[in-house]
């Protein structure tokens, strides 16, 4: 991307927030909603990755399963997590949901948990799956280990036509998930738009640039450093030995579904494994590409995750809000999170 082509994403970025400012709700700033909107466009087009005509119905009611299963696995691995004093349930549900790691940050706080240690815990989570893939796939598997694939598909739209388009789809999202009560609007709104669009054939060939993606996760994590305290520094180390125990146990178990899967729908143990893998969808990519396994299957299957995990997180945080003891909200006044309580009038009411 040459030097125009940057200034270009810069401008675009500023009138982003610039116009988000003036429609967002005031308790998330326009910064945060630009993150929020340009990760829910980047993961809504991962649906075309997905090949409906290539699967079987009893492929898709495997996958959906298996999805569902990921997601109860990762909630009760939250409740583990959150037995530590000062973390809540649903920080600890948040810190382990297996899917869109970037995004789940960038809501973290906006759900009222605390985001410092959903960060740190999602990240670990990510980074250890990730540089485990290769061992774990020539030496449990004897497949072959690729580098990860790039998101800038060849033939995309020239950036004067699909970094606007990009802020319509944003402004759109978050101001008419807004209007219909859509909780962490910012986020879901675009991404609900996205997938609807490229669904109908409508967004052939848009493409967000992998600088913008960066730059938008580089953000949650420089804006949640910057709320760092010696509160969060404290809660974060007394949990990262049980992280490291609960990540492993989350990937052993998920594994495990990947052989359940791949006995269901008759494709390899290493497709199985690929298509369950609870992180690093671009390294999974890669790696599938790579082996020459079943990509359709595998891509189908991980972004149906992703999208699951991000679009049940909000539904998620307002169960464990309303169910979680009196005496849990108390400890939890302790931690920073707390502070996001504030900014959960907006949301309370509106679901």
């Amino acid at each position: 991307m040459n030097t125009i082509e940057l200034a270009a994403v810069a401008l675009i970025c500023g009138l982003l927030a610039y116009g988000l400012a003036r429609c967002a709700p005031r308790a998330v700033s326009a910064s945060t909603l630009a993150v929020q909107g340009v990760l829910g466009v980047a993961t809504g087009l991962l649906v075309r990755e997905i090949s409906p005509a290539s699967l079987a119905v009893s492929d898709w009611v495997a996958i959906l399963a298996v999805a569902v299963a990921t997601l109860v696995i990762c909630i009760a691995g939250g409740a583990l997590l959150a037995r530590h004093r000062n973390i809540s349930p649903l920080t600890g549900a948040l810190s382990l949901v297996a899917g869109g790691s970037s995004g789940v940050v960038s809501i973290a706080r906006e759900l009222g948990g605390d985001d410092h240690v959903v960060a740190a815990v999602q990240y670990l989570r990510v980074a250890l799956i990730t540089a485990a893939m290769p061992f774990v796939v020539a030496v449990v598997y004897g497949g072959t280990a690729a580098g990860g694939a790039s998101t800038d598909a060849a033939g995309a739209l020239p950036l004067i036509f699909s970094l606007p388009l990009i802020v319509v789809i944003v402004v759109i999202g978050a101001v008419g998930g807004r209007a219909v009560r859509l909780p962490c609007a910012g986020l879901i709104g675009p991404m609900a738009i996205t997938i609807a669009a490229e669904f109908s054939g409508l967004l052939e060939g848009l493409c967000v640039p992998a600088v913008l993606t960066q730059a938008a996760a580089l953000l949650i994590v420089w804006q949640t450093a910057l709320r760092l305290d010696r509160e969060s520094i404290r809660a974060i180390r007394s949990i990262l030995p049980s992280a490291l125990v609960l990540i492993m146990v989350l990937n052993l178990a998920v594994a495990l579904l990947g052989v359940v899967l791949a006995n269901l729908t008759g494709l390899s143990q290493l497709d199985g494994y690929l298509a369950t893998s609870p992180g690093g969808i671009y390294a999974v990519l890669g790696t599938t590409i790579g082996s020459d396994s079943n990509v359709a299957f595998v891509m189908t299957s991980q972004v149906i995750r992703v999208v699951l995990m991000l679009v049940a997180a909000p539904f998620v945080a307002k169960v464990f809000l309303r169910f979680t003891p009196r005496s849990a909200e108390v400890v939890a006044a302790a931690t920073p999170a707390k502070r996001g309580r504030t900014e959960m009038a907006g949301f309370d009411s509106a679901t």
